[in-house]
């Protein structure tokens, strides 16, 4: 008899799942309790895959052998209660495209810098001619990518929420980028939690797999020295050069994997600042231990363009610069955001807070923020954290009349920066949304 997969949510990693389980030969149902996208409905239609929306219908979920959870879902929402109830097992889509990927496994995770360091992982091998596939959190989703094609590498990035349900998984290459609060609300408000999430990146690895890490961040220290790992370590870091895989030297980056290279001048690094001088030393590290030349990697951080609403320079209009970082949806990743600016700031920030800290940023935004533009439907944590730390602080209940506003405060040789600090869901659909009506709002004023 076959198998039966149930699979809970309908969006990029739901449909994914949906494909590869009925290619590996189970009777497949998908189950969301929202709207299911059309293209997703499109997609699951032409598979002749069973779906409902608007609902979970009990005895057609509880028949199953094993559920795949999408990530959006909660741990304790209340069908996740009841199939864990029953004693059935949960698993993600990463854990189960995982059991029938043949290639490379090159998983990048950390609460700052993921999406980048995916890319120019994904970019480096591209340059190599290898046949790879950019999926997980960015780009296709990981099963969909194993459905459509035998990839010889998958450059996957992992959200904490993909982490959770994986178990027998494996990763051949971990990148672990750094660990800072985040999504505290989806972890009891418990910040090791949320590091146990980061931490299993690492889990199933043996001498023959790589943790390539920053060793500069005190949380991912301390969870290395609580155990011995038994993966091969490749730290890297920007302050200090003894016993790391890479580092920076007069200006230098170096690359001691297998052996001591000079790879390149950091200012040949087409990304600027120093969080990306961290990307692209991680990414680096990735490239050497799969064998690919150096020249190749050389110009592969030399050339690269950089993430869409990361940091994205967007217009000049009047001589104010406009720079798009909607990506920036926690505290640490708009911190780096201000460090790496040059000029005055106007600073465009709100949306879902999840448990954030804003006090980390005081410093910074004394240092560099002339005013501040709240852009949420509920503002006051913001406006009660900076109201004295900028001589203006203003909101906004739209992104028009944020970029308007915003324009009026910034003078000629200033800067107008979208970093939210903060989810997007109270005004736009999603982190991308927002950043595509920033731009769209700055290229209309």
């Amino acid at each position: 008899m076959k198998k039966r997969i149930v699979i809970l949510g309908a969006g990029e990693s739901g449909a994914g799942s949906a494909i590869l389980a009925l290619k590996k030969g189970f009777d497949v149902f998908v189950s969301d309790k929202g709207e299911i996208k059309e293209i997703y409905r499109e997609m699951l239609d032409k598979h002749k895959i069973e779906w409902e929306q608007g609902k979970h219908t009990e005895e057609k979920i509880i028949s199953a052998d094993e559920v795949i959870k999408s990530p959006g879902i909660k741990e304790d929402a209340p069908v996740v209660n009841m199939i864990r109830e029953k004693g059935m097992p949960v698993i993600s889509e990463i854990e189960f495209a995982g059991r029938y990927a043949g290639g490379k496994k090159i998983c990048v995770t950390g609460s700052n810098g993921k999406t980048t360091v995916t890319n120019l992982i994904f970019h480096i091998l591209k340059k190599a001619g290898k046949n790879v596939a950019m999926t997980g959190n960015v780009g296709n989703s990981f099963a969909m990518a194993v459905a459509e094609g035998d990839y010889d590498y998958y450059v996957i990035e992992l959200s904490s929420f993909q982490l959770d349900g994986m178990y027998e998984f494996k990763a051949d290459i971990a990148v672990l980028m750094n660990i800072t609060p985040d999504h505290l609300d989806r972890y009891d408000h418990k910040l090791q939690n949320y590091v146990d999430s980061k931490m299993r990146v690492t889990q199933n690895q043996t001498k023959s797999e790589f943790l390539i890490y920053w060793a500069d961040d005190p949380i991912i220290q301390a969870e290395l020295a609580k155990k011995e790992f038994g993966m091969t370590l490749l730290p890297f870091s920007d302050t200090i050069t003894e016993k790391m895989t890479a580092y920076i030297e007069n200006k230098e980056l170096i690359i001691d994997y297998p052996q001591k290279t000079n790879l390149m001048s950091i200012h040949e690094l087409a990304l600027k600042g120093r969080h990306n001088t961290y990307n692209s030393m991680a990414a680096a590290i990735a490239g050497k231990v799969l064998n690919i030349r150096k020249d190749v990697i050389r110009e592969s951080l030399a050339d690269f363009q950089g993430v869409e609403h990361r940091l994205e320079p967007v217009i000049k209009v009047s001589g104010i610069n406009f720079i798009n970082d909607s990506k920036a949806t926690n505290v640490n990743s708009t911190w780096y955001a201000l460090e790496c600016m040059e000029t005055d700031v106007v600073w465009i920030v709100g949306g879902v807070d999840k448990g954030n800290d804003y006090s980390e940023l005081f410093p910074i935004v004394k240092q560099k923020v002339k005013a501040v533009v709240c852009l949420g439907r509920d503002n006051k944590k913001i406006l009660d954290a900076f109201k004295d730390k900028v001589p203006t602080i203003i909101e906004a209940s739209s992104m028009e009349e944020a970029v308007r506003s915003s324009y009026y405060l910034a003078k000629k040789g200033e800067t107008v920066l979208l970093s939210p600090a903060c989810a997007s869901f109270d005004l736009f659909s999603n982190y991308e949304d927002r950043g595509r009506q920033f731009k769209a709002a700055v290229r209309n004023l």
